[in-house]
């Protein structure tokens, strides 16, 4: 029986799972699309988080994809104008804490970002611009650690606000909506190790 394999530009307030047995009702990818039985997203996107994930029926794609060989990005929307130097400290790596233990994240990609692409959307509101200038982050990983993304911006003194994954290895959001939903023949990912 052939594997199915699946693009997803997850919405902000979606879990990156089909079954959430707490009282509380939360959106689950099943609302989105009609995915055939044994599909399992390959990694997570947090519930406030938003972007591309990939879904598949192949437990072996999912190793492949979730390995450290696989670049993802991810755009993250900061509180105040991040300076050339917390860029620098991003790319050299900064101190983060992964389950009650101090942990310095790998060498990584990061670049100040002057213009969005169209595909990224305007999201939910953040917040008033009264409060203050915000300004986007581009941030490479070959690692993924519990919310890192978040817990770097916040180590150079930049809190992320929105949280977008543009890529995964050369598979990118450009031309899926949020919310939208692409069948695929197979992943064609690169490895970047």
């Amino acid at each position: 029986m052939p594997h199915h394999h699946f693009l997803i530009h997850k919405p902000h307030g979606y879990l990156s799972q089909f079954i959430y047995e707490k009282k509380r009702h939360k959106k689950l990818l099943g609302e989105l699309y009609a995915f055939p039985e044994g599909t399992m997203a390959i990694g997570r996107l947090d519930e406030d988080s938003e972007g591309l994930l990939l879904l598949t029926t192949d437990g072996m794609m999912s190793e492949k994809v979730r390995s450290k060989t696989v670049a993802k990005e991810y755009y993250a929307q900061v509180d105040g104008i991040i300076t050339p130097e917390a860029v620098k400290a991003l790319q050299n790596g900064v101190e983060i804490g992964v389950k009650g233990t101090r942990y310095t994240t790998k060498n990584c990609e990061a670049r100040l970002i002057t213009e969005l692409p169209d595909y990224i959307g305007v999201g939910r509101r953040i917040r008033d611009e009264r409060h203050g200038p915000t300004s986007w982050v581009s941030i490479t990983l070959t690692e993924g650690k519990f919310r890192q993304v978040r817990k770097m911006t916040a180590a150079v003194g930049f809190p992320t606000l929105r949280l977008v994954r543009v890529r995964i290895g050369n598979l990118t959001l450009e031309n899926l909506e949020a919310g939208a939903v692409r069948e695929v023949q197979h992943f064609e990912l690169p490895e970047t190790v």
